[in-house]
């Protein structure tokens, strides 16, 4: 990897290691599924990451910086969504009730279009990080590869984290009190992303 790659590199590891909307579904899907089940969502996530700051690279993210509502309206979409999730999360303590299915690959993939701090990070590195000696696709497309790469295990040790803390859920009390701190935290994610 070239040294002028390594300050982007970092700032993925530290944005896709970092507690956010991901993060907190991937452990509490670990915590229900296992690894192995939620694999297809974290491959999702770094697809749909992907996807998200190539376009960014490409002139999506100057669109967005440039429009004020549009920033807003994804933000409050975004928000609204954790809310529901925490809200979802919640009953099913009150519940003791698993979800039936972990996310799938498609619904980490699409999630990312509501994820405040995914649009953050691919708006960041489309205007921080693109190498200026590349044509704007070859490096919108490094950025994005790398992005990814470095983005997959990064998650994935909050999704291995839920697995381990798995045993200690088997209690229905705890399993009860793991998802009402799960909601909590999604939902100050969203308050967060509202203001």
């Amino acid at each position: 990897m070239s040294t002028d790659l390594l300050p982007l590199a970092t700032y993925c590891a530290l944005m896709s290691s970092t507690p956010g909307p991901n993060n907190m579904m991937l452990t509490a899907s670990g915590a229900s599924f296992g690894y192995r089940r939620t694999l297809p969502q974290i491959l999702g996530i770094a697809f749909g990451g992907f996807l998200q700051t190539l376009l960014c690279c490409l002139g999506l993210g100057a669109l967005i910086a440039s429009a004020p509502q549009v920033q807003n309206g994804l933000r409050v979409a975004g928000a609204l969504y954790l809310l529901w999730l925490a809200w979802r999360m919640l009953r099913s303590s009150v519940a003791e009730a698993q979800m039936a299915e972990p996310l799938s690959f498609a619904q980490g993939c699409l999630f990312q279009a509501v994820n405040p701090k995914a649009w953050s990070r691919s708006i960041t590195v489309a205007a921080v990080f693109m190498p200026p000696e590349l044509a704007p696709l070859q490096g919108a497309l490094l950025v994005s590869m790398l992005g990814a790469m470095i983005g997959v295990p990064c998650v994935s040790i909050w999704a291995l984290f839920g697995m381990a803390i798995r045993r200690w859920l088997a209690d229905a009390r705890m399993r009860r009190r793991f998802n009402a701190m799960m909601a909590a935290g999604l939902a100050v994610l969203a308050l967060t992303f509202l203001y």
